[in-house]
């Protein structure tokens, strides 16, 4: 079987949409708030990927969601959640946590932390509206996927080990030392988009460095590291 060799494009980091709130520094792969690009409306069933600094004891105070679920990344230091469903919880470097916001929940999400936390969070349009709302958080070591691709949330059964969402998207990390590959295959009418959290890779000979974001559309990828990289891809619709 030959590979079939897919399109992409690299986003460098410098054109994401930005906006410094002093405790907050955002950066917007899709249009969000006051960012407006037509070109960069969502990804397949992507609606928001949002890279965040947060600083030292501050954050999101109580807001509603409703028919979306939102996956966060944790990159360095720790994120504590609140909601109005009881649950609470520390999300630390590393690890993810996910909320399924179905028919309406509020949340709170503050860095208690002495130092900046930074993360993603993903926005997916959900396979159906409405619903209750549920929250969950896992630890993730990085160790477990080094050199390999870790599912981390998942709307398929198949994926068990991943934490649940309600929509037909993976959510992967994986680690790779400089000099080593991986490949990924996007599937027909399929929808990927990565981002670098940290280092640098190489795709086809074109350099996406770190917190660039890469569109990726069905057909196989090959990933190589420039400097030691830490990767986190979501494959969607």
């Amino acid at each position: 079987m030959i590979d079939t060799k897919t399109t992409f494009e690299i986003r460098p980091f410098e054109t994401l949409g930005a906006a410094n709130h002093g405790w907050l520094d955002a950066h917007h792969h899709f249009s969000f708030g006051s960012y407006h690009d037509d070109t960069r409306m969502s990804w397949g069933a992507i609606r928001v990927w949002n890279d965040d600094l947060i600083a030292p004891q501050s954050g999101f105070p109580p807001h509603p969601h409703a028919d979306m679920e939102i996956i966060t990344y944790v990159r360095a230091g720790a994120i504590t959640h609140k909601d109005s469903l009881g649950n609470e919880g520390r999300t630390a470097a590393g690890d993810v946590q996910v909320m399924s916001a179905g028919s309406g929940i509020r949340h709170a999400e503050f860095n208690q932390e002495n130092e900046p936390t930074t993360l993603f969070q993903i926005w997916i349009m959900p396979n159906r509206t409405g619903g209750p709302a549920s929250w969950d958080a896992k630890p993730f070591p990085k160790g477990t996927r080094s050199g390999a691709w870790q599912i981390l949330a998942s709307g398929f059964d198949e994926d068990g080990d991943a934490l649940p969402i309600r929509t037909d998207a993976r959510v992967l990390g994986a680690t790779i030392k400089a000099g080593e590959s991986l490949k990924y295959t996007t599937g027909a009418n399929r929808h990927a988009y990565m981002v670098p959290a940290t280092g640098a890779v190489e795709i086809e000979g074109q350099r996406a460095n770190g917190r660039d974001g890469v569109a990726i559309s069905e057909g196989v990828i090959r990933i190589t590291a420039v400097e030691d990289a830490e990767i986190v891809l979501v494959d969607t619709r």
